[in-house]
Formats: structure tokens, C-alpha cells, sequence
């Protein structure tokens, strides 16, 4: 059987809740004895409404099946009285698992190890933190293989008795199922995997951000940083890179003169926003997302009182990578100060800032650090301002080294170790990650947003409309791959994004975009069949 022959979802089609009242049927009526039979051989759980069904497909067929459902009573509190009764430990948010059925030519323990894992994603990413179940005595041994517990006195009758048990991410974690489980492959723009050296650095014993050990280190840092992107000055805040831009916008609202917002995505849009709750006066030039922009457009909005440029390098939204160097040559003709933001672009390709008035990065992404902390480079001297909010000044910070307000010693560990392992060889990774996709994605005829001036750092796919990227993200979230599709402005577009900062293993690409592949296919024609048979 090929590895992507069949996979894992929640049911949502008629066809699919059709074959599982006839593998209910199977299982419950004609296997185990705990129903009568009846001539339509389907059986309808009682709490089919309230069910949420995952299911193992095969080509188009349900193979297996489990069903949740936390609404209360369960059908087991009816027949032991309330679950909580009968445990030594507190239950805070509990489900019910039920109906856990595998077709018998499928019983090789891959499907039902499947359910399992899929099981416990998806009441982990529910919040759920115990499932219940009543488990045949007859699979005992493999319920406890999924990490299941016997807990309460046996129910049912002589020809179908029954074990209470139930399941936690402990138990599962300690079973058989739970070991081989396989870490779950993040392919996001923001957090990313976190590397072991990174963590061990997180938790040393925190220090004083006035020692003479947080300066020396904090000057270190900012050293790495500044020769990163060849920018002679740089701030470390305490704060997401939204703080970094609000800095940036402080010190324009000093300038004279007018701006010029280029946005061409949701962060440039963010731009806009964050221009206006300063009062800054600025034109804009608005493309569709995805869409360069051109030198003739950017200098014909440019005027006589334009005294400055602000855009996004990567635009994360739709997988854009503006031309920094066309911003440059532009702003130096012009004699304008260009601002970028490069909270996605830094750590994940070369960058060079020689020419940009103020830029912003942050720790959480490309770099690898810890989320927390931004940055904001520059090339002038800064005075404070006795106008601006105290930690929105970029003159306070550099007045003060970068320490004018309490910092996180933590943090800073964290990104000192992250800077460590951002080297050429890193780009280089990130460039061969998105070749290596792209030609992946290609073979299968997916779209690319972006494709001819698209970032390294993301991939993004317009899918079909007919099927949802939510619905598809959610499939491949609970596989184990974590790909970027719950943002409101993806799923507004029908978008989903893959980045490519982590470190992967080929063989782990391939899989995940062979998967996604083989569930879009499935969905598309689960669609279609719907469509014709007219449900």
C-alpha cells in the first residue's frame, strides 16, 4: 500500500456520512452484537447531529472511523453514572470518542493508529483535555497500545461488554502510538521551530538588564545584528514588530514634508494604518496583492513635497518580494528616506540596509529566536524627542544603549544563540527549500501567487473555490504539517502558504505536498459529485 494511499479527516460530505452508517452498521450491528440488524444495513448514531466524525479515506471509500462529541450526558454517563465519579483526578474539559471502527481488511494497526493520532491534534487543538471511551473487551490490547486507560466497571451484555477507558496526552504520549508519533513539521512564516540551543539558552538564570553582563551582551547582539544587514546603528525593544513600526512612524512624524506608502499586500495595508493613527500626511500607491511595483508607477507619485518612502520588503501576505534595490536607486534619485519593513526578509535572505533611513525586523522568525523582541536600524544619530511617547522614541533607546526600560536577559539568550547559526549557508537553505517546492508544487498544476517575484522565505497557492483552504490546512495540520492558512486575509482569498525558514528534510517536502495534493483532489471531487448528485 503507498504511504499516500490513503489519510485522515473530518467528514463533511453527505457521501462520506452515507458510508459511515453502513461501516456503523458493519461493526455495531453485524460484528459486534449491540444492535439489531435491519434491511437498509445502515445504522444512525443517536448522536449523529452532535458527532464530529474522523475518518480514513482510500481513494473515495471510508475505511475507518472514530466519532467525538463533548456535548452532556455522554453515552457513557447514562450507563456508570457522571465519568468524573469515578476518577481520582479533576476533569476540566472532556469529550467522548466513540464508535472507533476500522474495516476488518484494514486492521493492520495503521489505520487505527491513525485515528489515534489524528484523535488527540484535534482535541488538543479543541482544548480538550481527556476523551472517554467504552472499548470493546475484544481490541483491549490495542486501546491500550493508543494510549487508552481502563478506568470503572465493565457495561454492555454478555455477547458485547464494554471497558470504560479513557485517553489524555500523557497517557497517549507513554503509549506505543504516542513514541512513534512523529513532531509535527511547522511550514510558517512565524513561530518556527525552535532549536534546542535556542531553549537552553532561554531558561539560564535570568539577570539584571543594568549589569555590566546584559550591556556587554546586548552590545554583542546589536553588533551581529548591524553586520547582518550592513546598517551602522540598531534598537533592541521589548516588543512584536508592529512596536518596531510604530517606532519608525514616531520618528517620520518629525519629518517635513509628505510620504509615500507603497503596499501591495495586509502588511503594507498595516502601514497605512499605523500612518494614520500618527497623523503622518502621505500619499499611497496601491497595487493588488502580489503585484510589482514599477518604476515609472512609484516616480510618478513622487512630488515635490515627497520627503520620504515606506514599504514592506517581504510582503508575507502573498508570498511578494518588493525590489529593495529599485527602492534604493529610487529613493537616492529623489533624494527621499526610505523605510522598510523587513520583519520577514531579515535572517531569511541577504539584506543590505547601506541607504535606508529606518528599517524593522524581529527575533521570532527568520532568525529563530523567541518571539518578543524587534529591531529597528538606522544609519543617522537619533536625539530623544520631547514629543513622542517615551518607548516609542528611537532617540530615548539610543540615548540609553538600547536599555532605556526593563528588558528580558531571557530573551536576549535566546537571540544571541539564534544570530550564532544565521550564516550564508542559511539563505542558501531557504533559496533551495523554495526551488525544490516550487518545482514540487508545479509538477501537480498548483497556482503560485507571486510566482515571478515571489520571496524565498513563502510560498503561497491559490486554491480553487469550490474547496476550502481552511478545510484543506486543517487536514494537513492534523498529518502533522502546520501550513499558514488560519490568517483572516488568507482565508479571505482562498490562500494557503508553506514557508521555507525551517530546517527539512526532502523526503518530509515531498510527503507533505504529495498529501497536500492527494486531499485537494479528493475534495475536488467529493465537490463535484456533490454538485451532480445534487446534495
Amino acid at each position: 500500500m503507498s504511504k499516500h494511499e490513503f489519510f485522515f479527516k473530518i467528514a463533511t460530505t453527505a457521501d462520506e456520512f452515507e458510508q459511515i452508517h453502513r461501516l456503523n452498521y458493519q461493526t455495531f450491528s453485524e460484528e459486534i452484537p449491540q444492535h439489531a440488524k435491519n434491511k437498509e444495513q445502515k445504522l444512525v448514531d443517536p448522536f449523529h447531529a452532535e458527532n464530529t466524525y474522523i475518518i480514513c479515506v482510500k481513494e473515495n471509500e471510508v475505511i475507518g472511523m472514530t466519532a467525538i462529541r463533548d456535548n452532556r450526558p455522554f453515552s457513557l454517563d447514562r450507563k456508570i453514572g457522571p465519568v468524573e465519579q469515578s476518577l481520582s483526578f479533576p476533569v476540566i474539559s472532556p469529550c467522548e470518542v466513540r464508535l472507533l471502527s476500522v474495516k476488518k481488511e484494514y486492521r493492520n494497526g495503521r489505520v487505527f493508529l491513525g485515528l489515534a493520532q489524528f484523535l488527540i491534534k484535534y482535541c488538543l487543538k479543541k482544548g480538550y483535555d481527556i476523551a472517554f471511551i467504552s472499548g470493546t473487551v475484544r481490541q483491549l490490547k490495542l486501546y491500550n497500545q493508543l494510549g487508552f486507560q481502563p478506568f470503572a466497571q465493565l457495561t454492555g451484555t454478555d455477547e458485547a461488554l464494554f471497558q470504560p477507558m479513557f485517553l489524555t496526552k500523557k497517557t497517549f504520549d507513554e503509549s506505543i502510538a504516542g513514541r512513534i508519533l512523529p513532531p509535527a513539521i511547522p511550514f510558517l512564516p512565524g513561530p518556527v521551530q525552535i532549536s534546542q540551543k535556542v531553549m537552553n539558552a532561554l531558561s539560564k538564570t535570568p539577570i539584571s538588564h543594568r549589569s555590566d553582563q546584559y550591556k556587554e551582551e546586548i552590545a554583542k547582539a546589536k553588533d551581529m545584528l548591524a553586520k547582518l544587514v550592513n546598517s551602522q546603528y540598531v534598537h533592541i525593544l521589548l516588543g512584536s514588530g508592529t512596536l518596531a513600526n510604530d517606532v519608525v512612524a514616531g520618528q517620520l512624524s518629525l519629518e517635513t514634508g509628505r510620504g509615500l506608502i507603497l503596499s501591495n499586500g495586509e502588511f503594507g495595508s498595516r502601514l497605512i494604518a499605523q500612518a494614520n493613527r500618527f497623523g503622518l500626511q502621505f500619499d499611497v500607491l496601491q497595487k493588488d496583492w502580489g503585484q510589482a511595483f514599477t518604476r515609472d508607477e512609484i516616480v510618478s507619485n513622487v512630488s515635490n513635497t515627497t520627503s520620504w518612502i515606506w514599504a514592506v520588503h517581504s510582503e508575507t501576505s502573498s508570498g511578494m518580494l518588493n525590489d529593495l534595490g529599485l527602492l534604493k536607486e529610487i529613493s537616492e534619485q529623489h533624494q527621499l528616506k526610505l523605510c522598510l519593513d523587513c520583519i520577514s526578509s531579515l535572517g531569511a535572505i541577504e539584506i543590505d540596509l547601506d541607504g535606508v533611513f529606518l528599517a524593522t525586523g524581529v527575533s521570532g522568525k527568520a532568525i529563530r529566536g523567541l518571539t518578543g523582541l524587534s529591531f529597528v536600524f538606522h544609519h543617522h544619530k537619533v536625539q530623544p524627542s520631547l514629543t513622542l511617547p517615551k518607548y516609542l522614541d528611537l532617540g530615548t533607546y539610543m540615548a540609553k544603549g538600547s536599555i532605556p526600560f526593563s528588558q528580558s536577559s531571557n530573551l536576549l539568550e535566546a537571540l544571541l544563540a539564534a544570530l550564532e547559526d544565521v550564516t550564508s549557508e542559511t539563505f542558501k537553505k531557504v533559496i533551495e527549500t523554495h526551488i525544490f517546492l516550487k518545482n514540487q508544487l508545479k509538477q501537480f498544476g498548483f497556482t503560485i501567487v507571486s510566482e515571478q517575484h515571489s520571496s524565498p522565505m513563502i510560498l503561497t497557492i491559490e486554491l480553487p473555490r469550490s474547496i476550502s483552504s481552511a478545510l484543506i490546512g486543517e487536514i494537513l495540520y492534523n498529518h502533522g504539517y502546520q501550513l499558514h492558512y488560519e490568517s483572516d486575509y488568507l482565508q479571505r482569498r482562498n490562500w494557503i502558504q508553506i514557508a521555507c525558514i525551517d530546517e527539512y528534510d526532502k523526503a518530509d517536502l515531498e510527503k507533505m505536498v504529495h498529501l497536500l495534493n492527494r486531499v485537494i483532489t479528493y475534495e475536488q471531487t467529493a465537490t463535484q459529485e456533490a454538485i451532480v448528485n445534487g446534495s
